[in-house]
C-alpha cells in the first residue's frame, strides 16, 4: 500500500499528477490544469475531515454528498469534480489504499449538462472566408478594413475584446511566422499568438492605407483616420456582412464563430486539446472539449 496517500495525501496527489495522472486523451494534464486539479482535491480533503474521514474509508455517499455540494450553482462543475474523484478513486485502488472506487458508480450515472452547441464555420466554408479576406485590386478603404478584421479574428482566434484592444506593436507580420501579442486580461494572461498565413495580406494592405492615410495612435483596428478604435458593434456588423457574403446563416453571427472555427481547425490539425485552450487563453480545456466533441461525431 502507498502510505503517502493517507499520511500526506497532498503530495502523494501532487506527485501522482507529475508522473503520472492522465486525461481522457492519454495525454498529461497542463501545468494550469495541475494546479486547478491540486485545488479541487484539496476542497475534497477538507471536506473528507470534516466528515471524520480520510481517502481509506468515504464511501459513494460522501462523494455524493461533496459533488452536490460544489456542483450547487452548476451541474458541469458537479460533472468535472465527479471526473477528478473518479481519476483518483481508480488510482487508490491501484495502490491498494482502497478495494473499490466509490465514484465509479456516480459517475456512470451522470452525464454533462445538456448544452447549446457550440457554432463554427464548416472546413468548406472556412475555406471561402479564408479567400474572402484576400485583398482586391478594386478595394476602397471599407474594403480593406473589413477583410482586415475578418483575417484578423479567423487567422488569430482571439477574442472579440482582445482584437479591440490590439495595437498595431503587437502585430509582427515579417516574422518566419507572423505572430501577435496579446495583452493580459482577467482570468487571461499575456500570450502570443501565431497568425495564419493567409491573414496576413489582409493586414498587410491594412496597415499600407493606415500608413497613406496618415492614421494615428496606436490601435490596430480603427474606425477612421483620426484613430478611434473600432467598436464591438461595428466588427459584429463587419463579421455578419463577411458571413453572409459566403452564404453562411446561423443563429449566431457574431465574432465567436470565428474564434470556434480556429478552434476546431487546430484540432483538425491534430494539435493537442490542452495546447488549443492556452493558444486561445481559454482557462480551461471545456471549450475545446465540446469543439472537439463535433469532430468525433463525424
Amino acid at each position: 500500500m502507498d502510505q503517502l496517500w493517507l499520511d500526506n495525501p497532498r503530495a502523494a496527489y501532487a506527485d501522482w499528477q507529475e508522473r503520472e495522472a492522465e486525461g481522457v486523451d492519454g495525454r498529461h494534464f497542463s501545468a494550469r490544469s495541475r494546479t486547478q486539479h491540486q485545488a479541487m482535491f484539496e476542497k475534497f480533503l477538507r471536506y473528507l475531515s470534516e466528515a471524520n474521514r480520510d481517502l481509506a474509508n468515504y464511501e459513494d455517499e460522501h462523494v455524493v454528498a461533496f459533488c452536490e455540494a460544489v456542483g450547487a450553482r452548476s451541474d458541469a462543475t458537479k460533472m468535472r469534480y465527479l471526473k477528478l474523484l473518479d481519476r483518483v478513486g481508480r488510482q487508490l485502488v491501484n495502490v491498494d489504499v482502497r478495494a473499490f472506487n466509490p465514484a465509479a458508480e456516480q459517475l456512470r450515472l451522470c452525464h454533462w449538462p445538456e448544452e447549446d452547441q457550440p457554432l463554427f464555420l464548416p472546413q468548406d466554408k472556412d475555406a471561402l472566408l479564408q479567400a474572402y479576406t484576400q485583398p482586391g485590386s478594386a478595394d476602397g478603404l471599407r474594403e480593406i478594413r473589413s477583410r482586415a478584421v475578418v483575417a484578423l479574428y479567423l487567422g488569430t482566434g482571439i477574442t472579440l475584446s482582445e482584437g479591440i484592444a490590439a495595437e498595431v506593436g503587437d502585430l509582427q507580420l515579417h516574422s518566419v511566422q507572423p505572430f501577435l501579442s496579446v495583452k493580459p486580461k482577467g482570468a487571461r494572461g499575456a500570450r502570443t499568438v501565431l497568425v495564419a498565413q493567409f491573414a496576413r495580406p489582409a493586414l498587410d494592405a491594412w496597415l499600407l492605407r493606415r500608413a497613406e492615410k496618415g492614421t494615428e495612435g496606436p490601435v490596430l483596428l480603427t474606425l477612421h483616420t483620426s484613430g478611434e478604435p473600432i467598436n464591438a458593434a461595428s466588427v459584429g456588423r463587419i463579421v455578419k456582412s463577411a458571413l453572409q457574403a459566403i452564404e453562411f446563416e446561423a443563429a449566431d453571427m457574431s465574432p465567436r464563430i470565428l474564434r470556434n472555427t480556429v478552434c476546431r481547425r487546430m484540432l483538425l490539425a491534430g494539435i493537442a486539446i490542452e495546447e488549443v485552450s492556452q493558444c486561445l487563453g481559454l482557462v480551461s480545456v471545456r471549450t475545446a472539449d465540446r469543439i472537439a466533441a463535433t469532430i468525433n461525431r463525424v
